[in-house]
């Protein structure tokens, strides 16, 4: 708005109490919105406000990179991969948007789970003559996953071994092949432990028995099985994106108001965020006002983005808590006549062994000991660095992980398929709040599987959008959700890099637990021909897909 206005940042001020289906495009697409209101207002000098239609919203604003995929592959007789090329073309459209952080990211997240040594990954971002495309949950990160599972499939069916056998001789080790292809080593690798647990816990072996059971006595509905490991990077990819700001105050009654860099568009943030500051205090959440999102309270924010939310705000946050709570103590030591050491904050008072006051009757003092009760508090993620020239570096703080297997039915003769079950096992450190981190598992999954299974994009020839509504746009829905839906978040483990509370992001990496959806489908498919074929199956997996699938399988398989 102040490039469009050519006036300084500190004359426009933007305020964000919260925001709806916030993953993606929320990030850059907001900027043309707001930049033709502030005109409109400069213009006439009157307020402004510009709502668009959902059919003009969904031409104009960008969407999801599709991606065109070439690969090579050498691989030994057990399937360990030698080496790799991976080409990838991204439909970026009639700008460039946010085509360089995605395709960044996706070249990034194309080992998943897998060493590759000898890698070569490309991406190119083709311009073209639709609308631009954007950031959307994962920023990349499920397009580059996905062709490497792809690949193994490939490797799989050309060994006519499982998929199973070749993922694991290629899963990266915890003190040696554990470097990535850009360069980055491993150090928290626990995927292997992961997918055993849950392949444990559900009877993984059973379910493929069961499926080859029923796929043995129908001809038309046909069974899939798939299990899906993600190995996802935290961080975003430019560094210097890596930081966040927060103001806390207290006031002399001991309420606290806290505002932080960090959007809320659903995903809990700022309830993440207050419960790290009344842990911090040791005071009821109730005591936290949390205020709107605002530039002239906290500026220069990063994007609510890349998962790091909880992680960037949070810390920024506990830094400020941790100031004010340094100096409520000093007056606290002083008030009691003991060393700093010996105060405690616990259960909204502060003591001094058997004595005690409470959190407010503290602030009071602080105020009366003309200590400040207000804080700005910062973070920035170590160890980071990147080469965008080389893509070689550190970019990631730690990686979060996961498994999912589902099992789908397909019909045959229509291409209709049906999810009927998904189990999953996420990582995310010690919870912040489990419940909202089991909201935050479901729906990604449910997102990934629709944009795996039924969110088509359609074009004419001119390059305009012809599925830009409800009924020509199929997005997920209540029947949609697998009947057997099991989500367990991983107990007991602890991010092993500091980070606030130990915590690990939620946000984004689930999604690519869907990925098990489309492999599943492709499982279905291949059953037809007993795995003698690799699958021709596009993304999304719509009826239409499955069925040209389903034909050029059963093509193949007749000669």
């Amino acid at each position: 708005m102040a490039h469009t206005l050519g006036v300084p940042t500190n004359a426009v001020m933007v305020e964000i109490r919260r925001m709806g289906g916030g993953f993606g495009g929320k990030e850059s697409q907001p900027t043309i919105i707001a930049a033709i209101a502030a005109l409109l207002a400069h213009q006439t000098g009157r307020p402004a406000k510009l709502r668009l239609r959902r059919d003009d919203d969904m031409i104009v604003t960008g969407k999801r990179h599709d991606f065109l995929y070439r690969y090579e592959a050498g691989f030994d007789a057990e399937g360990r991969v030698e080496g790799i090329d991976i080409l990838m073309g991204m439909r970026s459209g009639n700008v460039a948007d946010l085509s360089p952080g995605v395709l960044a990211r996706a070249l990034c997240h194309a080992d998943n789970c897998y060493y590759l040594p000898n890698a070569i990954f490309r991406g190119y971002p083709c311009k073209t003559n639709t609308v631009s495309n954007t950031a959307f949950r994962g920023f990349g990160g499920p397009q580059g996953m996905i062709i490497i599972e792809a690949v193994l499939e490939h490797i799989a069916r050309t060994l006519g071994r499982s998929l199973e056998d070749i993922r694991a001789v290629n899963y990266y080790g915890t003190t040696d092949r554990n470097v990535t292809p850009y360069e980055q080593v491993v150090k928290d690798n626990i995927i292997v432990e992961l997918s055993a647990r849950l392949r444990a816990e559900i009877d993984f072996d059973g379910m493929s028995r069961a499926v080859e059971e029923f796929n043995a006595s129908h001809e038309t509905l046909k069974k899939g099985l798939a299990l899906m490991p993600v190995k996802f990077g935290i961080s975003f990819n430019t560094p210097k994106l890596n930081q966040a700001g927060a103001l806390v105050h207290v006031y002399t009654d001991g309420s606290v108001h806290l505002n932080h860099g960090g959007t809320e568009m659903g995903q809990g943030l700022f309830t993440k965020v207050a419960q790290v500051v009344a842990s911090t205090f040791q005071i009821d959440l109730d005591n936290i006002k949390i205020s709107a999102t605002r530039t002239d309270k906290v500026p220069n924010t990063s994007a609510t983005a890349a998962s790091s939310g909880s992680d960037l705000n949070g810390m920024a946050a506990l830094n400020a808590a941790e100031i004010i709570k340094g100096r409520m103590g000093d007056v606290a030591a002083g008030h009691f006549g003991v060393d700093r050491d010996k105060i405690e904050f616990r259960a909204n008072r502060v003591y001094a062994g058997n004595e005690s006051v409470s959190f407010s009757e503290l602030a009071q003092m602080t105020y009366d000991e003309r200590q400040s009760l207000s804080a700005a508090g910062y973070y920035s993620t170590p160890g980071l660095h990147w080469d965008a020239s080389k893509l070689v570096g550190n970019p990631f703080y730690y990686f979060t992980y996961g498994v999912a297997v589902a099992e789908v039915v397909i019909d045959t003769l229509t291409g209709e398929s049906r999810v009927l079950r998904a189990d999953m096992l996420q990582d995310v450190g010690s919870s912040l709040n489990p419940a909202i981190d089991l909201g935050q598992i479901e729906g990604a999954f449910v997102q990934g599987q629709g944009w795996l299974t039924s969110e088509e994009l359609v074009w004419d020839k001119t390059g305009r959008l012809l599925t830009h509504g409800p009924s020509t746009y199929k997005i997920p829905g209540s029947r949609d959700v697998p009947p057997i839906f099991n989500v367990h978040i991983l107990e007991d483990a602890p991010n092993r890099f500091p980070t606030v509370f130990r915590s690990k992001a939620v946000g984004e990496p689930p999604l690519m637990l869907a990925i098990s959806v489309w492999l599943a489908i492709r499982d279905a498919v291949s059953r037809i021909g007993d795995h003698r074929h690799f699958v021709n199956l596009d993304a999304p997996a719509t009826p239409e897909a499955i069925l040209n699938a389903v034909t050029d399988l059963q093509h193949r398989d007749a000669n």
